[in-house]
């Protein structure tokens, strides 16, 4: 058997899939608030919501925290088709939960339901990203802690979506953001210690795919121009918002005696 290590960075790369994490999940929040206030372009509030908290939220603090990642005596690529797949699959699920719970403050039932579906896709987007991984060592899975992330996923994904359908106060978002971040990084190093290796001398070298860190600058940089833009129209919402509700009534002009008499 394989030596295995998380943190060959130390603790960079969980202390910044952890911030990712949280950042990607504040943001989704503020996304879901805009959508139930907003009238018209619910839509896209929706869709920045699934960005967030699917892409930065989830995605690319899976990839951050695979960065850590590292077997003695192995090297590790990654084919680029698969990882860009689960990403995909992170948004779309997470974008499908909260479409079932859109209309705000759903029924239990309604909630399991999102919950489990997004939890679940939540866990495909893990595993899709493993099997994307190309090593030199063969890799087994122990299947308790497969388990046990399979229920973390499902239970986080079914608060995360009670949180967007519920929480409207910005204090209370940060405090949901950081119990969704903890959440989502339980369930990936839930899973991810559910592996072993062993030397497997059949596969080629050097392994098929890219290294991590040559698909670092580009993940980072479009999640980061992504988030970014998604961030900025929360804030110019909010602003909009506050000025509206700063703004005093309009008084209405007093009303001519003449039409006060017709009346």
């Amino acid at each position: 058997m394989l030596e295995i290590h998380h943190f060959t960075y130390g603790w960079f790369t969980p202390v910044l899939a952890a911030v990712m994490s949280v950042l990607g999940c504040f943001i989704g929040l503020r996304c879901a608030v805009r959508h139930r206030r907003s009238a018209r372009g619910g839509g896209a509030w929706l869709a920045g919501a699934a960005i967030a908290i699917g892409g930065t939220g989830v995605w690319v603090m899976h990839f951050v925290a695979m960065l850590g990642f590292s077997i003695q005596g192995a090297v590790i690529r990654y084919d680029v088709p698969l990882t860009a797949l689960s990403a995909v699959v992170s948004v779309l699920v997470v974008g499908a939960g909260l479409y079932l719970v859109r209309g705000g403050r759903p029924g239990v039932e309604a909630l399991l339901a999102a919950g489990t579906l997004t939890g679940l896709g939540v866990c495909a987007m893990h595993y899709l990203g493993m099997y994307a991984m190309n090593t030199h060592a063969h890799l087994s899975y122990r299947l308790w802690p497969v388990a046990a992330s399979v229920v973390i996923a499902v239970v986080a994904s079914t608060v995360a979506l009670w949180f967007t359908s519920w929480v409207d106060d910005l204090g209370v978002t940060v405090g949901a953001a950081v119990v969704m971040g903890v959440a989502v990084n339980g369930m990936h190093y839930t899973g991810m210690s559910a592996v072993h290796a062993h030397a497997d001398y059949r596969v080629p070298t050097p392994p098929r795919g890219s290294e991590a860190f040559h698909m670092l600058g580009p993940v980072l940089g479009i999640s980061a121009v992504v988030t970014i833009m998604v961030l900025v129209g929360v804030c110019l919402s909010e602003l909009g918002d506050t000025r509206d509700s700063a703004r005093p009534p309009v008084a209405e002009p007093p009303r001519d005696p003449a039409e006060r008499a017709d009346a």
